[in-house]
């Protein structure tokens, strides 16, 4: 860092800043002004300041939401707090939020030079400090990462399911691992030699879903070239998994009842029936209950489905699991590279501890992966993680603008949050996907 590098000083005291300006201009600073955070936030969006040294107290918008605010955007950006207000409550905000040094007025001219030269060797001492590997944490049982209370329950319920070959319905929103628990269930119990096959109703076209599920035979239907068995011959003896079953058509749904109760599959073309024995796991991450009483959901199907049922808990209530994730998917992604693998500051940790996850462990997997194959140096802090998990100082609304653009914008922030997953953007929303659709071509026209 050189000497030269610039300095902000924020305060709402201009005679304090010019004092500060001579000070450090006298000592070969760069030296940059402001009188209000807006106006501190407009400069380091401009300019690549090296430190910052702000007051605690100012009109409208303090000091210590402009620290927080260095701290989510600019993680090389080094932060001294000045304040007449001393004490050590104060002093202690400060230095939680991210400051590396305090200073209480008045202060002398050789006081402010040694804080100004102590913070940038810290900055600089930090950016060439090697970070030690963090280690994986050990497996938890079922190879499932978690070791919240709610997560125990999790297990308790695949040990039951897994000691039965009852129909199991695992419910849970988008992204907390369906699959992996079914895949559990299936891999702890007497089938697991045999086939465990996944199939994601939802992805398959309703015109396909019937020769898919249950298989076709030669001349069928147009394209039919051949006999082809379905997903659940091909489970014969082991388990089939059912993800997003309440996307099934009410034909489709008819045809899986029928197997439920006699365990007999019709091949669309075929006048004989075919006897499989596969255990049918079921997910969804919508209320069934509330389709059945909507007839969207034919009620005995959900009843023959929700013999056995795992309930999982969305990421927000895992408590430390987050932390526990964090580390499993830095492992996982940083075997790739080579040399040392970045560690994550205890900012950007407390900033994804705290985030809502609407995408659940899926959404933290991507975050991981992206953070780490973007990442250049060898810790990631707040600045480095998505904007929607920083803290930010909010700009004036424009209350000039329509309704409609609101909502665009707010649309567009969420399919950001959950990487363009318009399913996912939908569920949050609370739309389906067709309104989705039809309000982002209406934007973009």
């Amino acid at each position: 860092m050189r000497e030269r590098d610039p300095i902000l000083v924020v305060d709402d005291s201009t005679s304090t800043l010019e004092v500060i300006r001579r000070n450090l201009d006298s000592q070969g600073y760069r030296v940059f002004t402001a009188t209000s955070v807006p106006e501190a936030i407009q400069r380091l969006e401009t300019a690549d300041v090296a430190l910052v040294i702000t007051d605690l107290r100012m009109p409208k918008i303090g000091g210590l939401d402009l620290i927080r605010h260095i701290r989510a955007n600019y993680a090389d950006t080094g932060v001294i707090m000045i304040t007449g207000f001393a004490s050590v409550d104060s002093a202690v905000s400060a230095m939680r939020e991210g400051a590396e040094d305090y200073l209480a007025k008045p202060f002398t001219d050789e006081e402010l030079q040694a804080s100004v030269a102590r913070t940038l060797e810290q900055i600089r001492a930090r950016r060439a400090a090697k970070s030690d590997r963090r280690d994986e944490p050990a497996s938890l049982p079922f190879g499932i990462i978690g070791n919240s209370p709610a997560m125990h329950h999790v297990y308790r319920s695949i040990s039951k399911a897994a000691a039965t070959s009852a129909t199991v319905l695992i419910t849970g929103e988008s992204g907390t691992g369906k699959e992996l628990v079914a895949r559990a269930v299936h891999y702890e119990s007497a089938r697991a030699a045999a086939p465990f096959v996944a199939v994601n109703c939802a992805a398959i076209p309703e015109s396909l879903v019937e020769s898919e599920l249950f298989g076709h035979t030669k001349g069928a239907f147009t394209g039919a070239s051949t006999t082809r068995a379905g997903f659940f011959v091909t489970a014969d003896g082991g388990t089939i998994f059912l993800d997003e079953i309440a996307e099934l058509a009410a034909p489709t749904q008819a045809k899986l009842l029928r197997i439920l109760e006699d365990g007999e599959v019709r091949l669309v073309g075929s006048d004989r029936p075919r006897t499989v024995d596969a255990r049918v796991i079921a997910a969804t991450n919508k209320d069934l209950a509330g389709l059945v009483s909507k007839s969207a959901f034919r009620e005995d199907l959900f009843f023959r489905l929700h013999v056995l049922t795992i309930e999982l808990p969305p990421l927000r209530e895992r408590g430390d699991d987050v932390l526990l994730l964090i580390h499993h998917f830095i492992a996982k992604f940083a075997e790739p590279r080579a040399g040392l693998v970045p560690r994550l500051t205890d900012r950007a940790l407390r900033a994804l501890q705290n985030y809502h996850w609407p995408g659940n462990v899926r959404e933290l997997q991507n975050v991981i992966q992206r953070v780490l194959v973007m990442s250049d140096d060898d810790s990631i802090d707040v600045s480095d993680l998505p904007s929607i998990m920083r803290f930010a100082i909010p700009r004036e609304r424009d209350l000039q603008r329509t309704l409609a653009d609101v909502e665009r914008d707010y649309i567009r922030d969420v399919l950001a949050s959950v990487d363009g997953n318009k399913t996912r953007a939908a569920e949050i929303l609370g739309i389906d996907r067709k309104t989705l659709r039809e309000k982002l071509n209406q934007a973009l026209g």
